[in-house]
């Protein structure tokens, strides 16, 4: 069976994953790590003795704080105002500078030195790169990556930089959201409209694409980047907490955060000009849209059931895999798809 020659990488905020499209039985392989993990913490933490990467950093961030980190995405090729990265430093135990506009981590072991965002997306990236080495037995030189929509110019060529520091030529960039529409193999369905509904650990981000024929086009996008799983589970923390010392209670409905899903999705059919009734699928990608209430809230607003087809943890990284297959020849010749860039659009963003 031919050995695949391109991998598909999904450098998330939270989690990163790596996968493989296998053209001799035309599925789709995500790539576990020793332990069995189909996705690694996106966590890198500094040492006397060495650096630690994934569940690895993850043991240590407890012990080692200030010398591991994370969230590396969010600063990724992004220019702050002293104020806008003042504020983001409140949020982390570890020390972050400003050069220039650009975020720069400090980290101290046998000395005191300062890091980039793209060394850290490449330290993640090693240890996918050897990950799919160890799994397919050859060296893997060449990837397909994604990235967030909203990403600019300048967000995507320091992804890149991160890969090449790792070794890797990115043969192509491809957004979250068309990747997720292709791992529930809708390049190749008679749809036209659809809505992705990304809800991670940390941030909501909800794109509107339109499809025609094997061609991508994100019309619209909005979302909120303080917004996931971390708040709900902070607001069920919080209400048990307060019902510690009572023995009946009952749960309090978060219509906040509900309003601000309900929020962002009538901000992209508003801004892309649809109805509700015009979209043809909801896709569900991250952790978080497993939530019984996200996922009625979704039905009750559009009248039907969301994609649930697809593991939402796991549907950007099998998007990128078959992107990889298409680029590296592995994919069948009559399937192809293309994805327009939007140099026009922004995100909505309701924080």
């Amino acid at each position: 069976m031919p050995t695949p020659k391109v991998i598909g990488i999904d450098l998330g905020t939270t989690y990163c994953s790596v996968g493989v499209f296998l053209p001799g039985t035309g599925q789709v392989k995500v790539i576990a790590d020793e332990n069995g993990h189909n996705s690694i913490p996106s966590i890198v933490s500094f040492t006397d003795r060495d650096v630690y990467v994934g569940y690895d950093g993850l043991e240590l961030a407890d012990a080692n704080p200030q010398n591991t980190i994370y969230d590396a995405k969010r600063f990724i090729g992004k220019i702050f105002t002293s104020e806008e990265l003042k504020s983001e430093s409140s949020r982390y135990p570890f020390k972050i500078f400003n050069n220039d506009g650009s975020a720069e981590f400090s980290v101290t072991t046998n000395e005191t030195f300062r890091v980039t965002p793209e060394h850290i997306g490449s330290q993640l990236l090693l240890k996918l790169k050897k990950m799919a080495e160890d799994h397919l037995g050859v060296p893997i030189s060449k990837a397909v990556i994604s990235v967030p929509a909203e990403f600019d110019e300048r967000q995507r060529n320091a992804t890149v930089k991160a890969a090449n520091l790792a070794g890797l030529e990115i043969l192509r960039v491809i957004n979250e959201p068309t990747a997720a529409a292709m791992a529930y193999g809708l390049h190749k369905a008679d749809v036209f409209n659809v809505l992705v509904v990304d809800l991670g650990g940390g941030t909501l981000d909800v794109s509107l694409l339109n499809k025609q024929g094997g061609m991508f086009l994100t019309r619209a996008m909005a979302g909120n980047n303080k917004l996931g799983g971390q708040d709900f589970n902070q607001r069920l923390m919080q209400h048990l907490y307060d019902q510690l010392n009572q023995v009946y209670g009952s749960l309090p409905s978060r219509k906040e955060e509900i309003h601000r899903l309900r929020q962002a999705v009538e901000a992209v059919l508003k801004e892309g000009h649809l109805h509700e009734e015009e979209v043809d699928e909801i896709v569900l990608v991250g952790g978080s849209t497993r939530i019984p209430k996200i996922r009625e809230v979704i039905r009750d607003f559009f009248g039907k059931e969301p994609n649930t087809s697809v593991d939402p943890d796991l549907a950007v990284v099998m998007g990128v895999a078959i992107q990889a297959g298409i680029v590296g020849g592995s994919w069948p010749l009559q399937v192809s798809a293309i994805e327009i860039p939007n140099k026009h659009l922004r995100k909505t963003n309701f924080n």
